[in-house]
């Protein structure tokens, strides 16, 4: 029993442990910047506790890590040591470290490997301690080797986020001769393998003298998306690594815990919402008991009385709604949060001088919503940096400062969030663009394509301008990535670009998938539910507006194009629906950047649904993302536009 409390305790003190990190490299890249010296102590304040906390809690090895850094930030609080960029670097590892030992803590494994008994040396050793034979000489982890043993196991969804392991790989045996074995204890049966994940792990005896950090610097770009080992078989010269050279092997994993713990099933909820369910559903109480004096039949002198209960009752219904939602509101701060170091390492690798500037920090959206968020913005962030921002010679030839800047901005707008991601740099260039796109055959040589045209380019599957292939560029992923994962969230991204002086990219998301508004439809006997944010603009055709295409497929002009139509009652077997065009409705939609026409018998009206999931119920089916019940208790289908679109884009290349 005592043993089960202790761990009860140990993860609240490992989740609150995670957010003094957070605050210890915040605070970190501020005096990177020239902060002053009150973060100084804040560093030490959290390192205390964590200190403190991990030897109550049975972390002994932890404690006495931290105790290592602990001294040092003594030293600097106290005055007897300067602050400079060495020892950033080498806190700004410590907190990696750290990350990667609570990862283990959490997964039952002992805390302490050669990467952190290697920055324990380097504490030390700073602090005039462990250069003694046996000391930090002997701890250190090489960083040179004739044999290296590395065991690489991506992450399911490292696929979506644009990164291939087998190119990751093939760089390996640029370093010397592999041999791979696969793991496959993580692939699932035939009838379950999801061909978008990586079921897969890899491990890897490299023989050949090679530096860790060459090794390392191959899987820099899939930080939190692997677990990574790396370890040495036969030391060459056990000298120690730079500082500036942070262990990539406990900075992925230590990553990699961060997203698992923001994706966990636990949510801080502060005292006074409690309190506003609390109240909330005493009043509703009331109301029942009022209500209950109606079991006996209503006469006429009480129907007000009753009406005036009935109202009560979904007043109450809706404002405890709006309550628990609240509850599963959390500010997109812990996703900007990662970004300040990312935007530093990238700035640092590329040469080039950035200011990050975050807004809107406190602006709260669904969980759901805010744990998926993270990989496009990703996306975004390192290609506005290694894209659109010009070198310091650049900037200055084009008359800008040396410095660029990135800014990330979100707020809300209606019932959406909006996060846009800008850059002050060149901007798209618009040449390169239409070359490569000719070239793809996407378009003739010569077409007049105007500016948003050109953007939308940049949106196809594999399409990039970049001639070599870098770890951030030439890979042609990346930005159909983002559409699709900000489309299966219901959003949408589009851009805009001013050529020599930056690009805005506008992320548009619901605030929660929970609760969607929708336009019912009526299909045969069945109804469906579009989401009102995918919808353009409904409308009635004649006959002869519907023009047929080779294959069987329809198209209807709509503002200058031509789109598909898609008739939900083939789509979804319904029988007894409308057949002819001009005795039915099309919706027009938009999703995964291109709009289709949905063809129904007729509108119903508009209505907030409760999305349930199809999946968890019944199966996965093509063009339905979610399911709802309606007033009538009969189940309503919710349409999954940006699916449909993709089933559509299918179809045309068949």
């Amino acid at each position: 029993m005592v043993n089960a409390a202790l761990a009860q305790f140990q993860q609240v003190f490992i989740e609150e442990s995670l957010e003094g990190l957070d605050t210890m490299e915040s605070s970190l890249l501020a005096l990177d910047d020239g902060g002053d010296a009150e973060l100084v102590h804040t560093i030490f304040r959290a390192a205390h506790s964590i200190k403190g906390g991990a030897a109550t809690f049975g972390l002994p090895e932890m404690s006495s890590f931290t105790h290592e850094a602990e001294s040092l930030l003594d030293e600097v609080r106290g005055g007897k040591r300067a602050i400079d960029g060495g020892i950033v670097e080498l806190l700004l590892r410590t907190v990696d470290c750290l990350r990667g030992m609570f990862a283990r803590a959490r997964a039952g494994e002992p805390l302490n490997d050669a990467t952190a008994e290697g920055l324990r040396g380097e504490l030390a050793a700073m602090m005039g301690r462990g250069t003694a034979a046996g000391g930090l000489q002997a701890r250190r982890p090489a960083d040179q080797a004739d044999a290296w043993t590395i065991r690489f196991r991506p992450h399911a969804g490292m696929l979506a986020g644009g990164n291939d392991p087998l190119r990751l790989i093939r760089e390996l045996a640029g370093l010397g001769e592999l041999a791979v074995t696969a793991e496959l204890d993580r692939l699932p049966a035939l009838d379950k393998l999801d061909p978008t994940e990586c079921h897969l792990g890899w491990t890897i005896e490299l023989a050949g003298p090679a530096k860790r950090a060459d090794i390392a610097a191959v899987f820099d770009w899939v930080e939190g998306e692997c677990e990574l080992a790396i370890e040495p078989k036969h030391v060459v010269a056990a000298t120690a690594p730079p500082a500036a050279a942070a262990p990539v092997a406990d900075v992925a994993v230590a990553r990699a815990q961060r997203e698992t713990s923001a994706e966990s099933g636990t949510v801080r909820v502060a005292i006074d919402k409690i309190d506003g369910l609390i109240n909330l559903v005493g009043e509703l109480v009331i109301t029942q008991s009022m209500l209950d004096t109606f079991r006996d039949g209503v006469d006429a002198s009480r129907l007000a009385l009753l009406e005036q209960g009935l109202a009560q009752l979904a007043r109450h219904t809706r404002e405890l709604q709006e309550s628990v939602m609240g509850i599963r509101m959390l500010p997109i701060a812990s996703v900007f949060n990662r970004f300040p170091r990312m935007v530093r390492d990238i700035g640092q690798k590329l040469g080039k001088q950035v200011r990050l500037e975050l807004v809107g920090e406190h602006t709260e959206l669904d969980k759901t919503v805010l744990e998926k968020i993270g990989d496009p913005l990703v996306h975004l962030v390192r290609n506005a940096i290694d894209h659109g921002l010009e070198l310091p010679a650049q900037r200055r030839a084009a008359g800008k400062g040396d410095i660029g800047t990135l800014r990330l901005e979100a707020s809300h707008r209606g019932g959406n969030i909006v996060v846009e991601v800008s850059d002050d740099g060149a901007g798209l260039n618009r040449e390169a663009i239409v070359a490569k796109a000719v070239q793809r055959g996407l378009i003739r040589s010569g077409e007049s394509l105007g500016d948003e045209a050109v953007a939308e380019l940049i949106f196809q599957p594999g399409f990039s301008t970049v001639a070599v292939t870098t770890d951030l560029s030439g890979r042609g992923v990346g930005m159909d990535v983002v559409r699709r994962n900000v489309a299966d969230l219901g959003g949408s991204v589009t851009i805009r670009s001013t050529p020599g002086k930056g690009c805005v990219f506008t992320i548009t998301l619901p605030l929660t998938l929970a609760i969607i508004d929708g336009l019912t439809a009526a299909v045969g006997g069945e109804h469906y539910i579009v989401p009102l944010v995918s919808i353009v603009e409904s409308v009635q055709l004649k006959r002869e507006a519907i023009k047929t295409v080779a294959g069987g497929g329809e198209l209807f002009r709509f503002r200058g194009e031509y789109l598909p139509v898609i008739r939900l009652h083939e789509l979804f077997g319904c029988p007894d629906a409308v057949r002819a065009i001009d005795e039915g409705l099309l919706i027009v939609v938009e999703g995964d950047g291109a709009r289709v026409g949905l063809f129904v018998d007729g509108l119903i009206g508009q209505q907030q649904a409760v999305v349930k999931s199809l999946e968890a119920n019944y199966r996965r089916v093509n063009g339905v993302s979610g399911a709802t019940i309606l007033a009538d208790g009969s189940v309503a289908l919710i349409v999954d536009v940006a699916g449909m679109v993709r089933m559509q884009s299918r179809r045309k290349v068949a």
